[in-house]
């Protein structure tokens, strides 16, 4: 948008009070960067959603305003524009009424895009209403041109040709034809389609099963695996082989699990894919875990932790020796943290090293090593070598050994920063961890600084969210837990908190969300500083629990942290207690 129909929208949120001072100082700080734009900004600080800016965007304009995200789009409609317009200009017809059309713009300047579809639609003998849209209610649209279903039964009736036949054939024979031949085979279009819907509904893993009578598509979307297709069993085999051939494993080995990795590029984005095949009986299983390595690690902030917790991050890790820990089960974020933490200790006179299995985002000015442990390059044998490299701080995956700990310990206490990750169900089971792992109590007491654990939980969808109902049981229960909570934590996160009047909120569920409720994830999390009293605690071997460590520090468990994120309408209750209940 233009700067002049930007100023005349900071106007009006300032005329409609939906913007005050201090949020518009911030705005026009934020606008003075680089490539800034208005729309995110607002966005991203919370001031509206894309719905309510399209609706004022659409007044200031003099356009009518439509949200197209429940809306029933006929084919015809939609295919009266063709994909590469509505692509390039990000345009869609959504209605026909006879010889008029109804057409959404995204931009309410784009000159050239309302030209374009004059143009076509004048060719026909169409009029036309524009609307204005969002960009997010643009993007549903605009995917129903080519859903993963069109293509999949495309591919699938070519599949049925001759060509498959052959496919099928050089893999029973392992003839050196068969890589050239899947190139070009319709089995090759279903991958390709898999893994892009995969990527665009923001999948973490995606899964390729052999069921009795047929082959099962599964995403895991926000920790969720859901069911996304299911295709004939008769095409599972060449499935598997085709993936093999992407991730160069071999393709006559059926008797053994085999690992491999596979690099796209999807939509101008750089993503890796880690391939794990399994053996199953009869045939074999894909599962293969999306690393998107052209985005950014994220801040601290941006991953869910609340600023108090974040003061405390913060504070530790301007230290020059110590060892941080962050805790929990696969597939809690933990690694995210770590990359969360290393982008703000990432400075040009520092010497960061990492040891990663594997490497899931790129750090520009880190120097990153992925472990191998078939030429046994581990965690253990790599952080000896990490040691000779004149490191400040260095980044362990994971201590899963003995010998890791006591090296990962014994190079805190040599003057360098040590960050890793830890198998324990809290922050507090760490310190009995290490010591099981046979770290002398005296040595974690000097080396250990810090212990984050963590979850993830899915966050509401703002688009339908609605007041959730809980039972008096549960209510009670939650009473119960924030009543441990420190009263300067209550006081700084739920400053109106009141025990006998508790909302909460929940998504009901709708295109935006794929009728989930629930879109992308938050952290939840209890910070433990080991601090003077805690170090005394270490080396008089006391047992550690919550209520001793709160007499240390304002400490708060990871479902007190859950309960205020959802009374903040941020998550659910049942969310919460799914993630808490599980361990």
């Amino acid at each position: 948008m233009s700067k002049t129909f930007d100023n005349k929208l900071l106007d009006f949120l300032v005329s409609a009070n939906l913007i005050n001072y201090e949020q518009l100082t911030e705005v026009n700080e934020a606008l003075a960067a680089k490539g800034a734009n208005l729309d995110q900004i607002l966005i991203d600080k919370g001031i509206l959603d894309w719905e309510r800016l399209t609706e004022i965007k659409a007044s200031l304009a003099g356009l009518s305003y439509v949200n197209l995200a429940d809306m029933k789009i006929d084919e015809a409609a939609l295919n009266i524009l063709p994909p590469e317009v509505a692509g390039n200009y990000q345009v869609v017809c959504f209605q026909r009424e006879g010889d008029e059309i109804s057409v959404g713009l995204v931009d309410p300047e784009n000159f050239k895009a309302i030209e374009a579809v004059d143009f076509l639609a004048k060719k026909s003998n169409l009029k036309v209403h524009y609307f204005l849209v969002s960009p997010l209610s643009f993007n549903l649209t605009f995917k129903k041109y080519q859903t993963i279903n069109k293509e999949i039964s495309s591919a699938l009736e070519l599949k049925a040709k001759e060509e498959e036949r052959e496919v099928r054939e050089s893999l029973e024979k392992n003839d050196l034809r068969f890589e050239e031949i899947t190139k070009n085979a319709p089995i090759s279009k279903i991958i390709s389609a898999i893994i892009r819907h995969g990527v665009e509904l923001g999948a973490s893993d995606i899964h390729i099963e052999p069921l009795p009578k047929e082959s099962r598509i599964r995403y895991r979307v926000d920790g969720i695996l859901k069911t996304h297709l299911i295709l004939p069993k008769n095409i599972h085999d060449s499935l598997v082989a085709r993936v093999k051939v992407m991730s160069k494993l071999k393709l006559d080995e059926t008797r053994i699990p085999q690992d491999g990795r596979i690099s796209l590029n999807i939509d101008g984005r750089d993503i890796d894919f880690r391939v794990s095949v399994m053996p199953l009986m009869g045939h074999e299983k894909v599962v293969m875990r999306i690393l998107d390595v052209s985005r950014g690690a994220p801040t601290l902030e941006s991953l869910g932790f609340a600023s108090n917790q974040y003061r405390v991050i913060k504070k530790i890790i301007e230290r020059t020796s110590g060892l941080i820990l962050i805790t929990g089960p696969t597939g809690s974020g933990k690694t995210t943290t770590l990359y969360s933490l290393l982008n703000i200790l990432n400075q040009d006179n520092v010497n960061i090293a990492t040891l990663e299995d594997p490497v899931e985002y790129f750090l520009k000015g880190v120097n990153q090593s992925q472990v191998r442990p078939e030429v046994n390059f581990t965690f253990a044998t790599g952080l000896r070598s990490l040691l000779r490299q004149d490191p400040d701080i260095m980044m362990v995956g994971e201590i899963r050994d003995n010998e890791t700990a006591e090296l990962a310990v014994h190079a805190s206490l040599t003057g360098h920063l040590v960050l890793s990750t830890l198998h324990t169900n809290d922050a507090i089971g760490a310190i009995p961890r290490l010591i099981d792992m046979k770290v002398e109590p005296f040595l974690l007491a000097s080396s250990l600084i810090l212990v984050v654990a963590q979850r993830l939980v899915r966050v509401n969808c703002s688009h339908c969210l609605t007041e959730e109902k809980v039972s008096g049981d549960v209510l009670n229960y939650i009473k119960e837990t924030l009543a441990k909570v420190p009263p300067e934590v209550m006081k700084e996160r739920l400053p109106n908190y009141n025990p006998d009047q508790m909302t909460f909120n929940k998504g009901r569920g709708c295109a935006y969300c794929d009728k989930t409720g629930y879109h992308s994830r938050t952290v939840i999390a209890e910070i433990l500083e080991i601090n003077d009293q805690v170090r005394d605690m270490i080396l008089q071997n006391e047992s550690f629990s919550e209520n001793n460590v709160k007499t240390t520090q304002s400490f708060i468990t990871m479902e007190q942290d859950g309960f205020i994120k959802a009374l903040q309408g941020l998550t659910t209750v049942e969310e919460v207690m799914r993630v808490i209940q599980s361990d």
